[in-house]
């Protein structure tokens, strides 16, 4: 009688868990995520992803992941500000080590608007039980307004060259995806630097700068391998649940600035892009993924909606590989 209730008890402990909104444990594929990035220091990995306040996950295995603290408890003064209507509802961060530090963009905006900022925060460790964790708001890093700007200040990715150059790629529909040198610091671009147009679809022929007049391309993801330097991006619809067309696209170039083409030569600019990643029965939608290599190995790290779940969002975290012709593909 005293294991059963011992039993029971355990039972109810492990409910009331479930239920706080941290330290609460997942197991893949069942972590609700949207936009993640993934990053590993020392044995643990972490994954950041778009939720209030920017939402964050740890892990030892890469497959049982705890719901940590969010990075922010309110939202920045700079950022409610800059963008109306702002609430702390973060959206598509990246996470970077660079220079000593882990660099965190994150993206402030509102549904359908291209008035948007890139923020920044820094922390010394990932570790949230070290002494030194604690994240530095650097605050804004680029932005973008309304019926001035035909490009869209969200989705930001770091990269750096082979000469240890960084230089930030975003864009989210409008004339799609765009590349800025940054400072050596990453505080703003370098200055009178230009913007490069990498990657962009077709948009209705009547559009102004106001509305995002179709044109479906977000989420840039830069990942050096060799002698490529490979772009990958989401097309089609997100957020839609069972309804979400999402689908993962990927172009090359040996220069960081382009032109990116696909397999059939054409530029990424005039819409182009080989499949990487479809939706189907299982997962309505894929898409907004990062890359990373851990131990040896590359990983595609990306959101899915499950179709057995009522199209709700979850992380995937699958292997990837490289054919004879140098092109990724995801092993399943």
């Amino acid at each position: 009688m005293k294991f059963i209730l011992n039993i029971l008890l355990l039972c109810c402990l492990l409910q009331t868990s479930a239920q706080a909104p941290n330290g609460t444990m997942f197991s893949m594929p069942n972590v609700p995520v949207h936009d993640p990035v993934i990053i590993k220091q020392d044995s643990m990995y972490y994954v950041f992803c778009t939720g209030r306040g920017i939402s964050m996950f740890s892990s030892k295995d890469k497959k049982n992941w705890i719901k940590e603290k969010p990075v922010f408890d309110s939202a920045a003064t700079w950022a409610v500000n800059a963008v109306p209507g702002f609430k702390n509802h973060v959206w598509a961060p990246d996470i970077s080590y660079y220079q000593g530090k882990y660099y965190l963009f994150y993206s402030v905006s509102t549904f359908g608007k291209n008035t948007s900022c890139i923020g920044l925060a820094v922390n010394k460790t990932l570790h949230t039980s070290n002494k030194d964790y604690r994240w530095e708001d650097k605050g804004k890093i680029i932005c973008s307004a309304q019926g001035i700007d035909k490009w869209n200040a969200i989705d930001p990715n770091l990269v750096v060259d082979e000469k240890g150059n960084p230089w930030l790629s975003f864009g989210s529909f409008w004339e799609g995806i765009k590349l800025v040198p940054l400072q050596k610091d990453l505080s703003g671009p370098v200055a009178s630097a230009p913007i490069y147009s990498i990657a962009r679809r077709s948009r209705n022929a009547d559009s102004g700068d106001t509305t995002s007049g179709g044109g479906a391309i977000e989420a840039p993801f830069i990942f050096k391998k060799d002698k490529y330097f490979y772009l990958f991006v989401s097309f089609d619809l997100c957020c839609k649940g069972l309804n979400s067309t999402y689908k993962m696209m990927v172009g090359r170039s040996e220069k960081i600035t382009g032109p990116y083409l696909d397999k059939n030569n054409v530029p990424m600019t005039q819409s182009g892009g080989s499949l990487l990643l479809a939706g189907n029965e299982t997962w309505s939608g894929v898409g907004h993924n990062a890359v990373c290599h851990f131990d040896g190995t590359d990983y595609l790290v990306f959101h899915a909606y499950d179709a057995a779940d009522n199209g709700k969002s979850k992380l995937r975290i699958e292997q990837l590989g490289w054919d004879k012709a140098q092109w990724p593909f995801v092993i399943f």
